[in-house]
């Protein structure tokens, strides 16, 4: 997806005006069909990235940056659906008659909600390709085929989970996670989409508090399976974990050997929440290049690669040990010390299958000169992010200086936890008693204007944004 720099800034704002006169005149949702806003987390590996794709187990945790998609239902006659995605400047409008609806609904090509899908339809993607061509032509290079690939995941999945039959509706998407920094936002928009149109065909019971543990974990994995869907119309052949920890929340211990398969995954729901400083190098970095940088790795050099991967596996291991051990306690300062020494460890395995980047390593400097915790990059690297685990009672007056020499040297910051919910619901668009409009969620400036506008953090307080909670086994 776009770079962090081309979220927000003045030219959102530009557009606006455009956005809100596309909905003048139209009568927006009525009592029958409220507005709704669905949201998901974004993530980061806190061990096992490239390891993850050649089998082995990757542990993947849920961050408080979160993306929204709300969704609004035009009236009978207006029959057009539009995608908004304002942080990256996406403005487009289908004809709801017009598009490929005959080859979707053939029998041989339809899927059930409840299916477990594993592979793109050539004949599905080739069938789209003329609603796609017409997607923001004004642009090309890189943003275009942002643009492209985001229309691409929202239209494969209305095609596929809607009909002919569908009202007439805007899917307005925010974000608050940095686009293209290795945490998840491709995911988290997917899981959005999902669960979103899960929700308007009614495939979804819930949230809601009495419902059983059971039952929660049955409407996750739906909406997890169409979320990586959308996630392979982006990325091709994705390992599923980002999507996977996305829906899930708290932390997911990952592995998928076999991509017929559905995936092995432990959730880790007790999973503490833990200090994290986020940290994007404003680097440009592909995931397909990375991934491909150690298959040829692997190929050249077979027996050293499968005793790196082997070991990044065995950090990974040992984390998921600790964590899930009797007694285990997350305040405790050698917990601490033992969790940042494997990410040590992690990072090193990593840089030496040639993952890294100069920024990165910059980045793990300025935290190891100031002294305040333990970094690894996380995602696909070569740029990206990377995640710094904060050592317990640090020094507010070490933090800023830190948070200043990141600032001279044009990273970007954040400051977050590990360990919070998945997917969630506000149906309808309804918080603090006041509804959430088109124009205002459109308005939102940057993390904060959205956050403070449709914030689901532990800081609002009336509860009216529902998750599937799945409870800890045993």
């Amino acid at each position: 997806m776009a770079g962090a720099d081309d979220m927000g800034g003045p030219k959102v704002k530009a557009e606006i005006s455009d956005h809100t006169k596309v909905s003048s005149g139209r009568k927006l949702s009525s009592p029958m069909n409220p507005a709704f806003i669905t949201s998901a987390p974004g993530k980061v590996i806190v061990y096992g990235e490239h390891a993850v794709v050649h089998g082995k187990a990757a542990m993947a945790a849920a961050i408080s940056l979160r993306s929204y998609l709300l969704v609004t239902t035009l009236s009978k006659s207006q029959r057009t659906i539009s995608l908004k995605f304002p942080d990256i400047r996406l403005n487009h409008t289908w004809e709801i008659d017009k598009l490929p609806w005959s080859i979707f609904a053939n029998p041989s090509k339809k899927k059930a909600y409840y299916d477990l899908v594993t592979s793109i339809d050539p004949d599905l993607v080739e069938a789209m390709q003329p609603y796609l061509s017409t997607v923001s032509p004004d642009l090309s290079g890189e943003k275009k085929k942002i643009h492209q690939a985001a229309a691409s995941a929202f239209l494969y999945l209305f095609l596929s989970l809607g009909s002919q039959a569908f009202p007439g509706c805007i899917y307005t998407l925010r974000s608050t996670l940095p686009i293209g920094a290795g945490l998840g936002s491709s995911a988290s928009i997917s899981v959005c989409i999902s669960s979103a149109l899960l929700l308007q065909i009614r495939a979804l019971s819930g949230p809601h508090p009495d419902q059983p543990s059971k039952e929660a974990e049955t409407q996750v994995e739906r909406i997890n399976r169409w979320a990586f869907v959308g996630e392979m119309c982006i990325h091709g052949n994705p390992s599923g974990v980002d999507n996977t920890v996305s829906a899930n929340g708290k932390a997911v211990l990952f592995k998928r050997g076999d991509y017929a398969k559905p995936p092995k995954v432990l959730p880790l729901r007790n999973f503490p929440e833990l200090p994290l400083l986020l940290v994007n190098t404003r680097q440009p970095r592909s995931t397909a290049t990375e991934v491909a940088k150690v298959g040829a790795l692997k190929t050249a050099l077979p027996e050293v690669t499968e005793l790196i991967l082997e070991a990044i596996d065995r950090v990974t291991e040992s984390a998921h040990a600790l964590i899930t051990t009797s007694g285990f306690s997350h305040v405790d300062a050698s917990t601490t010390q033992t969790l940042g020494s494997l990410m040590n460890i992690n990072h090193g395995l990593l840089v030496s299958l040639g993952v890294s980047h100069p920024r990165l390593e910059r980045i793990r400097e300025l935290v190891d000169l100031v002294g305040v915790g333990y970094t690894k990059l996380t995602g696909a690297g070569g740029g990206g992010s990377a995640m710094s685990l904060l050592k317990p009672d640090v020094h507010p007056e070490k933090l800023k200086e830190l948070k200043t020499k990141l600032d001279a040297e044009d990273f970007e910051r954040f400051e977050t936890t590990l360990g919070g919910d998945g997917v969630g619901v506000l149906w309808p668009a309804v918080l603090r008693g006041t509804e959430v409009n088109l124009a205002d969620f459109l308005s939102a400036e940057g993390s904060d204007g959205i956050e403070e506008l449709v914030g689901s953090g532990p800081h609002e307080p009336d509860g009216e944004w529902k998750y599937w909670k799945v409870a800890e086994a045993g």
